[in-house]
């Protein structure tokens, strides 16, 4: 589904990645992991097609797709979906309107027909029950005022009405308590297929106590180090990234 190979990236001249090699099948969960500053969330952008960073070499095929070539809603088309780790907040945009947009827009891009309002009104209304999505929240404009909980679970709503191919998910577990983190983790669970992949990219062990990977990697200065099972991200919790650092924690 997803092939990347010998990416580098940069920003304002800083070189972040240094030759990103990925593969990543259908109904794959892959997660990256890394200390901070080692080029995961950049990696996450540079996939979405964020601007500010220029591609100097290799390629990312997505379904056999040039992906850079593609703009960003192309990309989303497509089925690519970035959940970020700010969800940033768009005051006078109906969360509502915001979600049926985004959701017709994809559907026409796809040469489908956009979805009338009783039957968007009705996928929103159950997606969002489960995901503890209140209507009061669906009424307010796009994530202002939420909780760092509600961005996120809105966030996955969002995932879950576009339907995506590949989820990308940065840093979703960042500011969560527990139970938020329950929450938003059976909705990402809820929609694990064998036709959808998942790239799940952050820095502890606990979100994939509850998002399963079957393969997982580890990131340092814009490479990929190390790949390995479930049990390597139980390993960096125990022992840190003073193999790859070289540093040891105090």
């Amino acid at each position: 589904m997803l092939e990347i190979k010998n990416l580098h990236a940069e920003v304002e001249g800083n070189k972040i990645l240094r030759g990103i090699n990925l593969t990543i099948n259908p109904g794959e969960i892959h997660a990256i992991m890394g200390p901070n500053g080692s080029g995961k969330s950049t990696l996450s952008y540079v996939l979405a097609g964020k601007e500010d960073y220029e591609i100097t070499e290799g390629e990312i095929l997505f379904n056999g797709e040039n992906v850079l070539e593609m703009e960003i809603d192309e990309r989303a088309a497509a089925g690519l979906f970035l959940a970020m780790q700010y969800p940033i907040e768009i005051p006078g945009v109906a969360n509502m309107t915001f979600l049926k947009t985004a959701l017709n827009a994809q559907r026409v891009a796809r040469g489908e027909g956009e979805l009338k309002t009783p039957d968007f009104m009705k996928k929103v209304k159950e997606l969002s029950a489960k995901l503890n999505v209140t209507q009061e929240m669906l009424r307010r404009p796009l994530n202002v005022g939420f909780s760092g909980g509600e961005k996120k679970r809105n966030e996955i709503l969002q995932m879950a009405l576009l339907e995506p191919k590949l989820c990308i998910l940065d840093e979703t577990d960042s500011g969560l308590d527990i139970d938020a983190l329950r929450i938003v983790s059976e909705g990402v669970n809820a929609l694990k297929s064998p036709e959808r992949s998942m790239l799940v990219i952050t820095h502890y062990q606990r979100l994939l106590n509850y998002i399963v990977p079957d393969v997982v990697h580890v990131m340092y200065k814009g490479q990929i180090v190390k790949t390995g099972d479930k049990s390597l991200a139980l390993e960096l919790e125990e022992k840190g990234y003073a193999e790859f650092t070289g540093e040891v924690a105090a």
